[in-house]
């Protein structure tokens, strides 16, 4: 697995260097920093700039590679014992995965659960995590009937964000003690399966007759409330 970019490398430098096999770098570093990548005793390869635009398929590297050990989804059983998890229904875009996997991580969501879709480029949610993917369990399972019912088995309250639902901020829910939050695509939003078994639909209310969010705004401002504890 590759993943390129100054701020995620070296995130993954400070918190996860167990996963490093190799580091590429295409520009001179700080020898401190050359030092810390020297200390991980792994290849350290000095590449073109050719060579380090290929690896990373023509994305911004800004001098900064690395190859990580392969990673391993978490399975469901090991997250439904988590008091907040998100799921996501359908939702297949890299860049707004990473960044709601950024935001589960910070608002004190346990694991998140990617459902609905047949493949996940996890090299592209770790880099545009910003590395929060690698700290935050992620799921993948294809079937989202199946995680509907076994969450609900499991004892939680399922939530999904839904134009239709009740206004986010009288929305009480400070008695339940697990929640799941649906979210869907942008385009179709949460599936018609899904929809039927929530416990709960919430909205965001918007001003200036503006009636959408980008979904991972979305979603960082109903983890915000629900997650909270409040």
């Amino acid at each position: 697995m590759i993943i390129y970019g100054k701020q995620v490398v070296l995130y993954i430098l400070q918190n996860f260097p167990q996963m490093i096999e190799e580091v590429i770098l295409s520009k001179e570093i700080d020898q401190k920093l050359f030092n810390r990548f020297r200390k991980l005793n792994v290849p350290v390869i000095k590449a073109d700039n050719k060579k380090a635009q290929a690896l990373c398929r023509g994305g911004n590297h800004q001098g900064f590679l690395l190859s990580l050990k392969e990673y391993s989804f978490a399975q469901l059983s090991d997250v439904k014992n988590l008091s907040y998890l998100v799921v996501l229904d359908g939702l297949s875009d890299v860049g707004n995965i990473g960044a709601i996997c950024r935001s589960a991580y910070a608002l004190g969501a346990g694991a998140l659960i990617v459902s609905n879709v047949k493949s996940l480029n996890i090299e592209g949610i770790v880099r545009t995590s910003s590395g929060a993917a690698l700290s935050l369990p992620i799921v993948h399972f294809a079937n989202i009937a199946d995680i509907v019912n076994e969450l609900k088995q499991a004892g939680y309250s399922l939530i999904g964000a839904d134009i239709n639902g009740k206004e986010l901020k009288s929305f009480s829910h400070a008695e339940q003690k697990k929640l799941a939050l649906f979210l869907g695509s942008e385009g179709e939003g949460l599936s018609g399966k899904v929809l039927k078994k929530l416990d709960h639909k919430v909205s965001i209310k918007m001003s200036n007759s503006f009636d959408s969010l980008n979904v991972s705004v979305a979603a960082g401002i109903l983890m915000h409330e629900l997650f909270s504890g409040e």
